[in-house]
């Protein structure tokens, strides 16, 4: 019998792994969130953080899948992590890699305000960039002005370009940055140019999706966030058609030192989308915490939970919004609304 045939003559063919179905992969934030919102308004972002962590660990140990972790979460903030490296998944499934804040928005859920999330992104191996822990100036906008912007412009240029690019007028507009003494020209440069500002206290990523989808409101995010969740918004703008534009900004020479151990040589670099998440195969997957403009937060019902996520499949060319309601016992469900 010749090398590569079966007994019957044929060829054989190596088996193709195809990566779990994006309805499973929204279990693993669902568990995350449900875990994390049990904490809202305790004040304590450190518990919170951990529950989200363990219980997707143990959602993603049920999937189908073989999981590396990419871009991971807790170093930043001396949290619990699901670390660089770690292998997650049953491990007999096709070979993916993940990025992933199991809580963004720690501080959110901990003062019960709104839009935290749980969220991940899920591509072929090598579709995410591996991103240095440190932060990055970004700019992201729509669809429309994809292409257009350009993060060494000045600030009014741009939002002019934005602007156009809606058939709006400037002071039209609406830009989110983090609320950081950091941004107090960039806030004065906006609000010189006519733009509204949304000042938000932590979660970039929701907001950058926000810029990608109609009727939200948010027309653009400016500003300096952390480098990771760079990488998990631009999956979901590689989904949605959108655009960011990142430049990391190194903090000190130890953040500096680790990025070149990543292969990172060049600090002056424009990172675009398809930089930061490269991926054929991309989802993006999150669940509302705490309520926000994208996503309801979670609804603890008598016998039940209610968890409401997004998910986005870029090959599949899908957006879909998932509205689940847990059951306690199947035995006994809880009442079902047709409405949130």
């Amino acid at each position: 019998m010749a090398i590569g045939e079966s007994a019957t003559g044929a060829e054989e063919t190596e088996p193709v792994h195809v990566p779990p179905p994006v309805i499973e992969l929204v279990r693993i934030t669902e568990a995350g969130a449900i875990a994390a919102a049990h904490w809202m308004g305790y004040g304590d972002t450190m518990r919170a953080d951990a529950a989200a962590v363990d219980a997707m660990r143990h959602a993603m140990d049920d999937i189908s899948f073989s999981g590396q972790i990419v871009i991971g979460e807790g170093e930043r903030d001396e949290a619990p992590m699901l670390f660089i490296g770690e292998r997650v998944g049953r491990g007999d499934g096709a070979p993916v890699d993940i990025a992933v804040d199991p809580l963004e928005g720690t501080n959110l859920v901990a003062k019960g305000r709104s839009d935290a999330i749980c969220v991940m992104a899920v591509s072929e191996p090598g579709g995410l960039l591996h991103a240095p822990d440190t932060y990055m100036d970004k700019l992201i906008v729509g669809p429309p002005a994809k292409g257009k912007v350009d993060l060494d412009r000045p600030v009014a240029e741009n939002l002019k370009i934005i602007a156009d690019s809606l058939n709006r007028e400037i002071d039209d507009l609406t830009v989110v940055v983090l609320d950081r003494t950091r941004h107090e020209k960039l806030i004065a440069e906006i609000r010189a140019a006519g733009a509204r500002i949304k000042l938000i206290e932590d979660g970039d990523v929701i907001a950058g999706v926000s810029a990608a989808i109609g009727g939200t409101g948010v027309h653009a995010v400016m500003g300096i966030g952390a480098a990771p969740e760079g990488v998990l918004t631009a999956a979901a703008l590689r989904c949605l058609g959108g655009e960011i534009l990142g430049r990391l900004r190194f903090r000190n020479d130890e953040e500096r030192q680790r990025a070149r151990r990543m292969g990172v040589t060049d600090e002056d670099r424009v990172y675009r989308t398809e930089d930061l998440a490269s991926g054929d195969d991309l989802r993006f997957i999150a669940t509302g915490v705490t309520d926000g403009e994208v996503l309801e937060g979670v609804r603890f019902l008598a016998r039940g939970v209610r968890t409401h996520s997004i998910i986005l499949d870029r090959k599949a060319g899908k957006l879909r919004y998932i509205d689940t309601t847990h059951f306690d016992d199947i035995a006994h469900p809880p009442i079902i609304r047709t409405t949130r």
